[in-house]
């Protein structure tokens, strides 16, 4: 997964149909620095960083190029996942049975 930050930056504000202009005034930067920042002549710092992440909706691990989901999952997410995989088991394991012929 090597994704340069600039093409990643470059790639969320016009997948947001923003232009450059308008994204770097949101961003409160000036457009010249945006546009150094998405052809690689510059590298932001932190703040920049974290400012384009909530802009964009996206995590810095997903912006930094070091991750290819772009949004955090949360401990709630992973638990409801966890819940339905436990139900359809069980369900699964009542077919079977069914299907054997034993009780569940």
């Amino acid at each position: 997964m090597e994704r340069l930050f600039s093409e990643t930056l470059s790639a969320l504000r016009k997948g947001r149909g923003v232009s450059q202009r308008q994204a770097a005034a949101d961003l409160g930067i000036s457009q010249a620095l945006l546009s150094h920042y998405e052809n690689g002549a510059r590298e932001p710092g932190l703040r920049f960083v974290c400012k384009a992440c909530d802009y964009y909706g996206v995590t810095a691990d997903y912006i930094l190029g070091r991750s290819a989901h772009p949004g955090d999952v949360s401990v709630r997410e992973i638990r409801a996942f966890l819940a339905q995989l436990r139900e359809l088991t069980d369900r699964a394991e009542n077919a079977v049975n069914s299907i054997e012929g034993e009780e569940p």
